[in-house]
Formats: C-alpha cells, sequence, structure tokens
C-alpha cells in the first residue's frame, strides 16, 4: 500500500464513512440555492414579504377557512391531572415572540456594553432619531383617529422592522455606506427598547404581586449561577421559564420575559480569541504527543477535544453565542411564521369608507409614511445643529432623509402591538391593514430615495496596503 501524502491526511473525506456518495452529492446539489439565497442580507425581509404575502392571498382566497383554522388550532399537552391548551396563534405570539424578544435584549445589551450606545456622543445620534420617530408617530396618530375606539392603537406605528429595512438598504447595494446602516441598527436598537417599555406600561393587563415575585426570583437565580459562574447555557433555561411564567401571570405581556433574560445575559467573553487559539494549540500537542506514543484511538483524544469545543464556546460571550446561534430561527423561522399568522387580513367586509376603522387605518398610514420619517429626520438634525451630536464618518444629511423615511416600515412589531392594541376584529383587521399598506409605500419610498439621494459608489483599492473601500463614483 502507498502510504498517503500530509496534505492527504489533512484533507477529509468527500463523504463520511458510513454514507452513499450519489445520495451526499444529490444533498449537496440541492442544498446550494439554498446556502445561496441565506447568503443575501436581504433573506430574511424577501422572507417575511413572502410569508405576509402569503397570509393576505390566503385569507382572501375561498381557502379562508382553513387559514382561520391553522390560526385557532389548539396546542397543549397533558402530565397526569394537570392540562394545557393554546391556539397556535397564542403559541407564535406568546412563546415564539418571547425568543424573538430575548434575542432583541441581548443586543441592547450588547450595544450598550460595546456598540454605538457604549458612547454617549456616537448614542445621540440614534437615541434622538428613535426618540423623534416614536414620538411623533403616535402624536400625529391621536391627532388624525379622534376617537375613543381608536384611541389605543397610538403605539403601532412607533416601531420600525429592522428586518425589511436592513433589506431596502441591501437593494440599494454599494449606494449604501457601511455606517448608516450601523446607525439604522443603533436606531432600530432603541426603537425596540421603546416599544417594549410601550407593551410593559401600557398594552399589559393589571399587574398581580405574585407573579412578579416568580418572575424576580427567577431574575436572581439567573444572577446567582452568573456568580457562581456557571457557564452552560442549558443550566439557565429552567430560570428563564420562570421568568417567562411570573411575567405571564403577572398580567404583564410574556414578552418582556425575554427582553429581562436577554438583558442579564453575559456580554463579556471569558477567554477571547487569543485563548482560544493558545488552548486550541495546547490541546493539538498534546494529541500529537499522544499519537507520537502510539495512542491514537478515540479515548486519546475525547478529553483534548472537550477542552477545545470549551475554548471556541468561551472564546466569544454567551450573548454574542446565543444571538448568533438563535439568529437563523429567528430570522427564518419565527418572524416569517409570526408574519404568516398575523399578516393575513380579510378585506371582505373591511370597510374604509368612513368610520372608526378608517381613521385607524389613516392614521396608522400617515403616521409611519409621514410622521416617522418627520420625527427621525428633525430629531437627528436638531441633535446634529445643538452639538450634542456628530454625524459618523462617510454620511451626510441626505442619508439621514433616508433613514428617516426606511424607518417607517413598522410590519412586525407595529402587528405584535396592534394584537395587543385592538380587541375588536374590525379594529385589529383596519389596524393591520394600515400596518401592511404603510410598510409598503415605506419600502417603495425608501428604494426610490436612496437612488435619488444616494451617490453611486464603487469598490477600489487603495494603494497602501491593498486594502478596498466605499468611495463615490467619479462624475462623469
Amino acid at each position: 500500500m502507498s502510504a498517503k501524502s500530509p496534505r492527504e491526511d489533512s484533507v477529509p473525506r468527500t463523504a463520511p464513512p458510513e454514507a452513499w456518495r450519489p445520495m451526499v452529492r444529490l444533498r449537496r446539489l440541492a442544498k446550494r440555492p439554498i446556502d445561496r439565497f441565506f447568503r443575501i442580507e436581504a433573506a430574511s425581509g424577501i422572507l417575511l414579504l413572502a410569508a405576509a404575502g402569503a397570509a393576505m392571498v390566503w385569507a382572501n382566497s375561498p381557502w379562508a377557512h382553513s387559514y382561520e383554522q391553522l390560526r385557532h388550532t389548539m396546542l397543549g399537552f397533558h402530565v397526569g391531572r394537570f392540562a394545557f391548551e393554546a391556539t397556535f396563534e397564542w403559541f407564535v405570539n406568546d412563546v415564539l415572540m418571547a425568543i424573538f424578544f430575548f434575542v432583541v435584549g441581548m443586543e441592547i445589551r450588547r450595544e450598550v456594553h460595546d456598540g454605538e450606545l457604549s458612547d454617549w456622543r456616537r448614542a445621540a445620534l440614534p437615541v434622538a432619531g428613535a426618540v423623534g420617530g416614536m414620538v411623533v408617530p403616535a402624536l400625529m396618530y391621536l391627532a388624525l383617529a379622534r376617537d375613543d375606539a381608536a384611541k389605543p392603537g397610538w403605539g403601532v406605528p412607533m416601531a420600525t422592522d429592522i428586518a425589511f429595512a436592513v433589506g431596502v438598504l441591501a437593494l440599494l447595494g454599494k449606494r449604501v455606506p457601511t455606517s448608516l446602516r450601523v446607525l439604522l441598527l443603533a436606531l432600530a436598537v432603541i426603537d425596540d427598547l421603546g416599544a417594549i417599555l410601550v407593551i410593559a406600561f401600557f398594552y399589559s393587563s393589571g399587574i398581580a404581586v405574585s407573579g412578579l415575585a416568580i418572575a424576580a426570583l427567577a431574575v436572581a437565580a439567573i444572577y446567582v449561577l452568573r456568580a457562581m459562574g456557571v457557564r452552560q447555557i442549558l443550566a439557565y433555561a429552567i430560570p428563564a421559564l420562570f421568568v417567562w411564567l411570573g411575567v405571564h401571570s403577572a398580567g404583564i405581556h410574556p414578552t418582556i420575559a425575554g427582553v429581562i433574560v436577554g438583558l442579564a445575559t453575559p456580554v463579556r467573553a471569558w477567554l477571547g480569541a487569543e485563548g482560544f487559539v493558545d488552548a486550541a494549540r495546547q490541546q493539538a500537542q498534546r494529541v500529537s504527543e499522544e499519537i507520537e506514543r502510539g495512542n491514537s484511538g478515540p479515548s486519546s483524544i475525547n478529553r483534548p477535544l472537550r477542552r477545545v469545543v470549551l475554548a471556541s464556546r468561551e472564546a466569544v460571550s454567551p450573548a454574542e453565542f446565543l444571538i448568533d446561534a438563535l439568529h437563523p430561527l429567528v430570522a427564518y423561522v419565527i418572524m416569517p411564521v409570526f408574519a404568516l399568522i398575523n399578516a393575513g387580513v380579510s378585506l371582505h367586509g373591511l370597510s374604509l369608507e368612513g368610520g372608526v376603522e378608517a381613521k385607524v387605518a389613516i392614521a396608522i398610514l400617515a403616521a409611519l409614511v409621514l410622521g416617522k420619517p418627520i420625527g427621525v429626520i428633525v430629531a437627528t438634525w436638531l441633535a446634529l445643529a445643538s452639538g450634542i451630536s456628530v454625524l459618523p464618518s462617510g454620511l451626510q444629511r441626505r442619508h439621514l432623509i433616508v433613514l428617516g423615511i426606511v424607518a417607517g416600515i413598522g410590519f412586525t412589531m407595529s402587528l405584535f402591538i396592534a394584537q395587543l392594541a385592538f380587541s375588536d376584529a374590525a379594529l385589529l383587521g383596519a389596524a393591520k391593514f394600515g400596518v401592511l399598506a404603510a410598510s409598503a409605500v415605506a419600502m417603495i419610498a425608501g428604494l426610490g430615495a436612496g437612488a435619488a439621494l444616494l451617490p453611486r459608489v464603487q469598490r477600489e483599492k487603495l494603494a497602501v496596503g491593498g486594502s478596498s473601500t466605499d468611495v463615490p463614483a467619479a462624475a462623469p
């Protein structure tokens, strides 16, 4: 037998030993277009749009009854005499969305610790934009929806949908500098925090002290585990569940539990990148020494392998690890399912010719399409004029115009708040219609404004170091 070269030994086989190569090739062939799709920056927004479109078509088709059956399908379990049942809609809005808010909470914590919100001068611009983008739409809604039955919807136009907003910027391509994307993300994080506070204080029922006590004890248990140095993520699952149960039984919307646990998640790495490299080298050396002694069996590499796995996990913070792990679930499963369940607005019987329903729909449409940009643009320009903030490198005031228009895409959070604001089915349908129409208009307007206001840029190689940068294209 001819000896294999070191290169051949270091390269993994094209298929695992138990696999059938034709089937492996078939799987890879089928997987390629899926991988290409998920590499698109706007992939999450595309899925959201597809799910919302499917819901609208389904809810207005001859099979609309099956759509309602899906939303109200009962899910539950029985353990002895204990039984629990709830609708699929409740499971999506109260359970799955708690995971979404958990990720939002960790993103807020990360940005405050070491991001755009860690320095007050960097944070001033997105904070001003977010506050203006929440206050002005809420006031505009109240000014237009002059009816007691419509007033609870004032919180609906306050939110920005980050997936769609980032998707619109992605469609503008190289016209959008990285600093504008970062500014949008920071604004959306603060926007989400504002929406969370609105939900907690204005869209929750009467608060039960016993539920708050359960949640507080569970949060305390999380901090005790942190103080004990417990790093296994699953160890925190039980206290996190009790936080959710406590918040739910307290009468506060249970998605707030996700935010609380997210804010309590550590954002500092134990080992860091350098620590991981050192640990991996040490364990690789130990395995090499065992092989030289003739010990190449599984038992000789299991312990070093476990230590490398531990080092790889601790190279990043628990928050960073969980955000990365949960992002595909949230972006490609939870949010599209939420859109599918909540965006199905039946147009049969929806009257926009006067009445409270028309006021709700028109007020939401105007508040998102007009109020949101006005609030964001005026507030950011005032922050710059007062000197409390400065424009990030590479941005001009026209970038803030595009930012304000794109921020008018409310979708996910707006639909979620609408569910809490209106118990009347007709008003809820009108609110959903207003959100969907406003989001569509804001997306089209954002693309148009970006194409008109943002200069084309092209990637050019710099002479020093050979690195590339985005620079404006030369004028013809």
